[in-house]
């Protein structure tokens, strides 16, 4: 029984650390996990345990690691000698949360790591004038016009006009080529 209960209390503190950080939910806080799963646990000895947890977590999704990256993770996790390394129960909650959590906790991180507002689309066009009426100045050259719709997540959306002329159209495209260069160069560093 004692085993199921600690068993127990293991999942309920990894969802309560997932709610914190992963989900954000304010509510959930260490002290309250401390008082509702570790009552008997002293402050400092919950802190190591709750610690301990977190950063095992972290490792985990940061990696999102796949069952069998998980699985040796933990195995090397169990054979660390001192406080370092986890019980083989606390590595069997590990596997069964991250079994369960995986794809939530992917998609938490995601969405936390774009930028806000975001670009939700693009629309443009391309004005050329067709001729001057008496008094106006000489045929200017063409106008790209785009509107770029940004918004949030659940929220209405906002619009942004630009008006381009030839020039202004080359400097954004050599800028935005100059940004793929850079983007090319990095990820065939690694």
């Amino acid at each position: 029984m004692a085993d199921v209960d600690s068993s127990k209390c293991l999942s309920g503190l990894l969802n309560g650390i997932a709610q914190n950080v992963y989900y954000s939910n304010s509510e959930i806080t260490e002290q309250l996990l401390n008082q509702e799963l570790y009552p008997d646990l002293s402050a400092d000895e919950f802190r190591a345990l709750h610690d301990k947890m977190k950063g095992l977590l972290k490792s985990i999704a940061s990696a999102d690691m796949d069952h069998a990256q998980l699985e040796a993770f933990l195995t090397a996790q169990t054979k660390k000698r001192g406080g370092g390394g986890v019980s083989a129960e606390e590595a069997a909650a590990l596997s069964r949360f991250w079994k369960n959590q995986r794809v939530r906790v992917r998609e938490s991180l995601l969405a936390q790591s774009r930028w806000e507002p975001g670009l939700k689309g693009v629309c443009w066009r391309v004005d050329l004038q067709t001729a001057a009426s008496q008094g106006e100045a000489a045929l200017s050259g063409p106008v790209a016009l785009m509107e770029l719709e940004l918004g949030r997540a659940g929220q209405e959306s906002e619009f942004l006009c630009l008006e381009f002329d030839e020039a202004k159209v080359n400097q954004v495209l050599k800028k935005m080529s100059d940004i793929q260069g850079s983007i090319d160069s990095i990820i065939h560093r690694t």
